[in-house]
């Protein structure tokens, strides 16, 4: 049975303007779901109503037996079962890091407070910073404390707003491996929120696609990848070839093989140095500017290359 329920959920700023459009989402206890969609699709506006901080036009949220409500029907918004973090840190910056994380902790006995404060810091391998001020930690180590502070009420839920944005890619990936370890240690359940494909896979083997508002798949990796639902989807993962005379039907760089004597004829018009291949902008005999992949690294700007894909492997949109 699920634990987190949204459920047709819609809201506008304006009239006419719903940024959050019919949203329905459900969410086992325990589980961590990344949910990943462009700027300004509504993500963080969906993440502030399931907090209880936005309010929302209409709709239901349900937390177990909880039904989460608009601000404007609550005396003090918010709840202490549903913690937001955001991408700015929002760290009190003359407090030690052990204050920051204290500081929801205030009005709560002192011996579950410190008991409270020590367990986090050790889980979040705080424990040599904990007298350090924000401004003397890295970008990780910041948000790794306002993750602590989230956790410190031990809510149900942990909601994640694009918490890697201002990271390096080694911070960001050594950052989602701990937590990761973490949030299973705790039995969290994390929606997990970012316009990066890269962290969402690496968080999480749960994906959801949201776009324009809209819900518009969840699924595996695997399965998005193999059967987007639209050409959005679709392009999270790659660039996209359009093959001619065929409408709506594309082929993926990646699924393209190369070849020196037979398939479609192209001319190499760049090449560009990857990590795992040489990605090639190439001309098609057929007028189609392509990207493919040199795994082998064998062709050079001017070269004439010829491409074979399997049919199987086209994507087709209706």
């Amino acid at each position: 049975m699920s634990f987190l329920n949204i459920d047709s959920v819609n809201k506008a700023y304006q009239k006419g303007e719903k940024v959050v459009k019919n949203f329905s989402l459900k969410l086992d206890k325990g589980k961590v779901l990344s949910l990943v969609g462009e700027s300004g699709s509504g993500k963080s506006t969906l993440l502030r109503i399931i907090a209880g901080l936005e309010n929302k036009d209409s709709g239901k949220i349900d937390l177990g037996q909880l039904v989460i409500q608009n601000p404007n029907e609550r005396l003090i918004p918010g709840y202490d079962e549903v913690q937001l973090v955001y991408q700015e840190y929002q760290l009190y910056p003359s407090s030690t890091v052990e204050e920051n994380i204290s500081r929801p902790l205030i009005q709560y006995d002192r011996k579950y407070r410190d008991q409270r404060v020590k367990s986090l810091l050790k889980l979040l391998k705080l424990e040599p910073f904990k007298d350090k001020l924000p401004r003397q930690l890295s970008g990780g180590q910041q948000q790794k404390v306002a993750i602590g502070r989230a956790l410190s009420l031990e809510p149900e839920v942990l909601l994640l707003d694009e918490p890697f944005s201002s990271l390096d890619a080694i911070q960001r990936r050594e950052l989602i491996e701990e937590l990761k370890e973490m949030f299973n240690e705790l039995n969290v359940t994390v929606l997990f929120v970012t316009h990066d494909l890269d962290d969402a896979l690496q968080m999480t083997s749960d994906l959801a696609i949201m776009q324009g508002g809209k819900l518009i798949q969840r699924g595996s990796p695997e399965e998005i990848f193999k059967q987007p639902k639209n050409l959005y989807a679709a392009k999270l993962f790659s660039t996209l070839n359009a093959i001619q005379n065929k409408n709506k039907t594309f082929i993926r760089p990646a699924d393209i093989q190369l070849f020196k004597s037979t398939g479609l004829a192209a001319k190499v018009i760049e090449k560009q140095y990857l990590i795992h291949y040489n990605q090639l902008t190439v001309h098609t005999s057929d007028g189609m500017i392509w990207k493919v992949e040199d795994k082998q690294r064998s062709f050079e700007q001017g070269d004439k290359v010829y491409l074979k894909w399997d049919v199987s492997n086209e994507i087709t949109f209706k």
